[in-house]
């Protein structure tokens, strides 16, 4: 299927023939799977409760879909179709209804998902009714079709669903050619394009960017408990709850005769690689001996109570933590090590334990933060994500051994606190880049952004400045971007709430922090396919200085089609915005653009822990077509946080021992470093080619890039409008001729750009099959 979808784009067009097949596997629902549905259909809901069933009574005698909710819903069955891109379809189909209400939707329709087109909406009763509607495919090579009750919106009833076509109308040949009208730019390509994002999740921030290689090191877990990474053995343990320095309880070994262990494996050591560490202890009533093991090597400590002056005191309660350094140096590379800790002689506890790579950078793991450094992204955006609206950030402050471990809010596992706000400003200066702090609006305080705005801007001399000062950090963290929340509008979301209630939770938010900072920048949450930037642009338009939108695209059939749609989802976005921004009263006068603070591919097995999928060359050809789209919409789109950056669908990928970028952040390095920032108008036809150009800002420089996501080279015609001099220049190519080629970490990579002497601008340019390739040229 895939390599005929690409045929049909390297061939001339074809004259549509009667007997071209129904795209649709099953387009009267006749062939029923084990599990109830018809094959190659599925049950989609986006909200309400329903009842999905095939029945008897289709338009012909037989089976057909039906959809029934009391309460209204936006749901129905959805199925995908191949086909030809850039062609026209007339999709037809047979409804039938019963007492179809609309409530906030449309009624019983046929929609394209991630589309604009829909057939028209039956209300009422009807029998069966023919609809249809004419449509382009553009870029995709494949349409999921719904069946659908409701439509951005909710509608109670009932539907019946039958007999679905698509009928090939005409297709475009394929002959890519472009124009560049130099006379013609767009408003500047903003820095803030190429933000990113980190959050608490999976391996994103431990075992990813942090280097601490223990996990649970303040024993949240009892070990050898199910969720514990710790194992026992010998006389065992007890929980301390005395006085423990972090968290519930320490670790209180038991000595005697026979000694008590405890350990964690899988740790990976490399060859001659330094490591250092150290644990907490606090002695009982008699001497005790600690041993620290790793890889072979092994460390003895004595551990003696202090004497206070009555001698029949001593006691636990009595005894002060002490922190006992330890490090070692690896003979070999291994990917199973122990540390070992063991106990002889008198019971003693053991506090948080930490083990971390000599060449960690203030806790941060060397190798990654290379790769931050070349990824260049002015702009890092955190806590979270869905993790903030369970986030407290206070967690996250003072010694980080005695900051307490929380079960993650949001997702799985725990979290040490280990990587508090004082941890993202120092990742920040390291890397050079801007940060955005998300503040608690779902089960967070007012108070707890105030004060936490305070604590970041305020100066030494106030309230919240002293505290800060106290943690080590005297001068203001000047903190300018600010984002209200994450995803409000979601059902997901800890702290929830309707649109209205929202609206006024978000009014109260900005109002508080501008009386604190009014030099702050502050994004709101929006989602424009819905009605809630509407209600945030109605409700609350004095209070946003740019809106948030989301998305996140999963896996096509055939290449074209999977890098084709991170553009349409962007292009999409922009013209709701600016249609909304037109129409709605509030916002005249008022220039606010999207902050895309969320976008990728999100797709695959976790390869890399929780979330931590896998990249090919396809997404990141995906992702230069993105940047594109970015590129042309300008005017509405100011910020963009690439998500995630390490590990959790990440433009960076690590092992233990090893980090190593993707497809997708190669590509966004690429053109970080390379490309121009004053875009120029491409016309023509270039598809199925995407071509974009711009000046730099000193206009000293002419860049041009080309996706081409066909498997053959291509020469196409380039003509330019305008006095253009160049005096050669620069050429970079990223390809593969394998669309899922990948780069693992610690291995070389199979996908790569190469630097080559720019080929002239003498009216055509020449691209590699599968690639992207980028041109800058001296003026």
């Amino acid at each position: 299927m895939l390599a005929s979808a690409i045929l049909l784009l390297a061939m001339p067009a074809l004259a549509p023939s009667p007997q071209t097949p129904n795209p649709f596997s099953n387009p009267g629902f006749e062939r029923i799977a084990q599990n109830g549905g018809p094959a190659a259909w599925r049950t989609q809901g986006w909200g309400g409760q329903a009842r999905y069933a095939i029945v008897d009574g289709g338009r012909g005698g037989g089976l057909c879909a039906m959809v029934e909710s009391d309460a209204g819903v936006d749901g129905g069955w959805q199925t995908s179709a191949t086909v030809r891109p850039f062609s026209t379809y007339r999709l037809t189909a047979w409804i039938k209804t019963d007492g179809i209400a609309k409530l906030t939707g449309q009624g019983a329709l046929i929609n394209l998902h991630g589309r604009p087109e829909h057939t028209s909406a039956l209300t009422g009763t009807n029998d069966w009714t023919k609809v249809q509607m004419d449509l382009d495919t553009g870029a995709d090579d494949s349409l999921l079709v719904n069946c659908l009750v409701g439509y951005y919106g909710t509608a109670k009833g009932k539907a019946w669903f039958d007999d679905l076509s698509l009928e090939l109308l005409k297709t475009k040949e394929m002959k890519p050619e472009a124009t560049i009208d130099l006379s013609k730019t767009k408003d500047p390509i903003s820095k803030y394009i190429y933000g990113q994002f980190i959050e608490h999740l999976g391996r994103c921030i431990y075992g990813g960017i942090w280097a601490e290689m223990l996990q649970d090191r303040k024993f949240f877990y009892a070990p050898s408990s199910k969720d514990s990474p710790w194992k026992s053995s010998g006389n065992g343990f007890t929980l301390d709850t005395i006085d423990p320095l972090s968290g519930e309880h320490s670790i209180g070994l038991v000595g005697g005769e026979t000694s008590t262990t405890l350990s964690q494996s899988g740790l990976a050591l490399t060859s001659g690689q330094k490591y250092v560490g150290y644990l907490w202890v606090r002695p009982g009533a008699g001497q005790s001996t600690v041993s620290v093991s790793l890889g072979g090597q092994s460390h003895k400590f004595k551990i003696e109570p202090q004497k206070p002056k009555d001698p029949q005191a001593i006691s636990p309660r009595t005894q002060a933590w002490r922190k006992v350094p330890f490090e070692f140096r690896a003979k070999t590379s291994m990917k199973d090590a122990t540390l070992e800790l063991k106990a002889t002689g008198d019971v003693v506890s053991i506090g948080p334990v930490s083990l971390m790579p000599a060449d960690n950078v203030r806790g941060m793991r060397k190798d990654t933060l290379k790769l931050l450094k070349d990824l260049n992204s002015p702009v890092y955006r955190w806590p979270g994500g869905n993790f903030v609206s369970g986030y407290n950030w206070r967690d996250g402050l003072g010694d980080r051994d005695k900051r307490p471990t929380r079960k993650n809010p949001a997702w799985q596992g725990i979290d040490s606190n280990d990587f508090g706000l004082h941890e993202f400003i120092d990742f920040c200066k390291e890397i050079g880049t801007e940060p955005e702090v998300v503040v608690n609006t779902g089960l967070g305080k007012l108070e707890w952004a105030t004060e936490q705005l305070a604590y970041c801007n305020a100066p030494a001399s106030s309230p919240m400045g002293k505290q800060r000062a106290a943690n080590g950090h005297p001068k203001p963290f000047n903190v300018k971007w600010w984002g209200i929340g994450n995803e409000m509008y979601g059902d997901w979301q800890l702290g929830h709430v309707t649109l209205d209630e929202y609206t006024k939770r978000h009014n109260q938010y900005v109002q508080a922090m501008r009386k604190v900072d009014p030099s702050i920048k502050v994004i709101a949450v929006g989602e424009n396919n819905w009605d809630w930037t509407r209600g945030m642009f109605t409700n609350c338009a004095d209070n946003i200085d740019l809106i948030s939108e989301h998305f996140y695209c999963q896996e096509r059939p055939s290449v074209f089609g999977h890098v084709g749609q991170i553009a349409e989802q962007i292009r999409r976005k922009a013209n709701n915005h600016r249609e909304l921004m037109k129409t709605i009263p509030a916002m005249k006068g008022k220039k606010v653009q999207i902050a895309m603070d969320e976008w990728n591919y999100w797709y695959g097995p976790h390869v890399f822990g929780e979330l931590g999928t896998r990249y090919f060359w396809k997404d990141g050809m995906g992702i230069a077509k993105g940047l594109h789209e970015f590129f042309r919409n300008t005017d509405a789109i100011f910020m963009a946080m690439y998500a995630q950056t390490v590990n959790v669908i990440g433009a960076i990928k690590t092992t233990q021992t090893d980090a190593e970028m993707e497809t997708t952040g190669l590509v966004l390095q690429l053109y970080r470093q390379h490309f121009g920032t004053i875009p120029v108008e491409v016309g023509g036809a270039p598809d199925p080619l995407d071509v974009s150009a711009a000046f730099t800002s000193d206009r000293k420089a002419f860049t041009l890039a080309i996706v081409n996501p066909m498997p053959d080279k291509v020469t196409f015609p380039l003509k330019i409008k305008g006095v253009l001099k160049t005096t050669g220049g620069t050429q970079w190519v990223m390809t593969n001729s394998d669309p899922m080629a990948y780069n693992d970490p610690g291995k070389p990579r199979k996908v790569d750009f190469v630097q080559r002497v720019a080929q002239p601008l003498d009216g055509q340019i020449t691209v590699d099959g599968y690639s992207v390739t980028l041109i800058r040229y001296k003026l």
